[in-house]
C-alpha cells in the first residue's frame, strides 16, 4: 500500500517543508473529519500539541478543517500524546489528534490521529484519508449552523493528572522520595511534576521552560546527561526523563546511571507476573530489545515475543495474542491495562509502586539481568538505496556468519528520517564492534 503523506507513526516532516505544510493541515482535517463524522449527533475531535512553535499554526490549520466538515474541536493545550489518547475516550471525541514530532527536533513536526476508543488509525483508515484528501470536498462541506464550534478545554490536565494518579497501588504513595523529572521541554512540562508532587514526592523539575525552540534541545530521554547531573546534585533517589510528546521514557538510577526500556519492561513484567495480572505470558518487545532481557523472561518461566521496530507493531502483537505489557527498548512501554500507547509518566509510576514495595533502592530493582553486548549506530545517507548494493549486501552476509548462531544482526532504514540503522548483538564485544563498524563503512561507501 503506498501513501503519500502517511509514515510510520502518522505524518511527520519539517513545518512549512514539502511534507508538512498548513495546506496539508487543513485537508487533513477536512478528510479526517469526514472519514470519522458518525450519526447525527455534534461530533468532535480533541486536539493536543506539544511545546513547538509551529503547533500554533498547525493547530488552527486543522481546526479550520474539522470545523468545515461540522465538527467541534476541543483544544487541549500543550498534553502528552497518551493523555490525548485517553481523552478521546473520555470525551467520548470520535477522533483524536496530536500535533508532536516527538522527539525530532523543534523545526519538525508532525499529526498524529486517535480513533474513538484512543487506538491510532490502521494502515487501511490512513490511506482512505489519503484518498478523501486528494478528492473535491467542497461539496461535502457544512453549511451554516452545521459548521462546527472551537473551544478550549480547561480541565483536560487536571483529568489527565487524576487518571496517572490512579495507576499507583491503592495505599502506595511517593512520600519522601526524591525524583527528577525532566520533561524535554515539551508536552508534559506541567503535567508530570504536578502528578509526582500531587502524590508526595519532593520533586527538582528540569526541561520544563519551553520556548518554541528548545523541545529535545540537550534535554529528555534522548539526551539523560542533564537528568544524570541532576540527579548526583540534588542526591534523588530516582530520575525520569520523558521525551517531547511524553509517550516514552528512560530512567536514571540514585547512582546516576541509565536504566533503558528492556531492564523497566522487565521489572513491570516480574512485579506483574508475582501478582498474577499479567498477561500473555511474558512480553512483546521489538527486534532491538536486548538478548539478555529474553535470557531473563525465559529463566523467569515468562516469553518474549517479538516484533519489527515501531509501536503500531507491538501494540498489534499484544492486541492479537492477548499480552498486556509490550515495548520498545528506547522507553515506549505501552501498559494496555492503562493505555492505548506509550506513556512515559505511567511506565515510570508502575516502576515507582515497585520501588516502594520491595524498600530498594533503584538501582537493585532495575538491575533484573546483565545486558548482552549490543551496539547500534545510525549511518545518514543523501539518496539511493544503500540496502541494496552489492557490497553492503555482501558486509551484511559476513556479519551474520561471524555472529553466528550465539548473537544477532539488525539492519534497517528508519521510517522517519533518512538513516540506517545497524544494530548487532553477542557475548563478544570486541565482534560485535567489529560487524557494526564494517557493515557502517559499506553503507557509508555506498551512500
Amino acid at each position: 500500500m503506498t501513501r503519500r503523506h502517511f509514515g510510520t507513526d502518522g505524518i511527520r516532516g519539517l513545518a512549512n517543508g514539502e511534507k508538512l505544510t498548513p495546506e496539508l493541515a487543513l485537508r487533513v482535517g477536512m478528510a479526517a473529519g469526514l472519514r470519522f463524522v458518525r450519526g447525527e449527533h455534534r461530533n468532535r475531535v480533541v486536539i493536543g500539541k506539544d511545546t513547538r512553535r509551529s503547533g500554533y499554526m498547525i493547530e488552527s490549520a486543522l481546526a479550520a478543517g474539522f470545523t468545515a466538515v461540522g465538527m467541534d474541536v476541543y483544544f487541549l493545550g500543550p498534553m502528552p500524546t497518551p493523555a490525548v489518547a485517553m481523552l478521546t475516550r473520555s470525551l467520548r471525541a470520535d477522533l483524536g489528534v496530536m500535533i508532536s514530532a516527538s522527539h525530532n527536533p523543534y523545526d519538525d513536526n508532525g499529526i498524529k490521529l486517535f480513533r474513538p476508543d484512543g487506538f491510532k488509525l490502521s494502515d487501511q483508515v490512513e490511506a482512505d484519508i489519503e484518498d478523501l484528501m486528494q478528492s473535491d470536498l467542497t461539496p461535502r462541506l457544512a453549511r451554516g449552523r452545521d459548521i462546527g464550534r472551537a473551544h478550549r478545554d480547561e480541565a483536560a490536565q487536571t483529568r489527565y493528572i487524576e487518571y496517572t494518579k490512579r495507576t499507583l497501588p491503592i495505599g502506595v504513595d511517593l512520600a519522601g522520595l526524591r525524583i527528577v523529572i525532566d520533561c524535554a521541554n515539551g508536552a508534559a512540562y506541567k503535567v508530570a511534576p504536578i502528578a509526582l508532587w500531587e502524590l508526595g514526592a519532593e520533586v527538582f523539575p528540569i526541561g520544563v521552560t519551553p520556548d518554541g525552540f528548545n523541545i529535545n534541545d540537550k534535554v529528555g530521554s534522548t539526551a539523560p546527561e542533564a537528568l544524570r547531573a541532576k540527579v548526583k546534585e540534588v542526591r534523588a533517589d530516582i530520575g525520569i526523563a520523558l521525551d517531547g510528546d511524553a509517550d516514552r521514557v528512560i530512567i536514571v538510577d540514585e547512582r546516576g546511571e541509565v536504566v533503558d526500556g528492556d531492564q523497566l519492561m522487565a521489572v513491570i513484567a516480574q512485579s506483574w507476573h508475582s501478582r498474577g495480572r499479567l498477561n500473555g505470558g511474558g512480553l512483546v518487545a521489538t527486534v532491538m530489545s536486548n538478548l539478555g532481557l529474553e535470557r531473563y523472561l525465559s529463566a523467569q518461566g515468562l516469553s518474549l515475543e517479538r516484533t519489527a521496530v515501531g509501536d503500531r507493531y507491538v501494540l498489534e502483537t499484544m492486541r492479537a495474542k492477548g499480552f498486556n505489557v509490550g515495548g520498545e527498548q528506547s522507553g515506549h512501554i505501552i501498559l494496555s491495562d492503562y493505555t492505548t500507547t506509550g506513556d512515559g509518566l505511567i511506565a515510570a509510576l508502575q516502576l515507582l509502586a515497585v520501588v516502594r514495595e520491595r524498600d530498594r533502592p533503584v538501582s537493585q530493582v532495575t538491575s533484573c539481568f546483565e545486558k548482552v553486548p549490543q551496539l547500534l549506530q545510525s549511518v545518514r545517507f543523501k539518496n539511493g538505496k544503500p540496502l541494496e548494493n552489492k557490497k553492503v549486501k555482501q558486509a551484511i552476509a559476513e556479519g551474520e556468519t561471524r555472529l553466528g548462531t550465539a548473537g544477532r544482526l539488525i539492519i534497517r532504514e528508519s521510517g522517519t528520517e533518512p538513516v540506517i540503522r545497524v544494530m548487532a548483538e553477542g557475548d563478544d564485544e570486541d565482534l560485535v564492534a567489529a560487524v557494526v563498524r564494517d557493515i557502517s563503512s559499506a553503507i557509508s561507501d555506498a551512500a
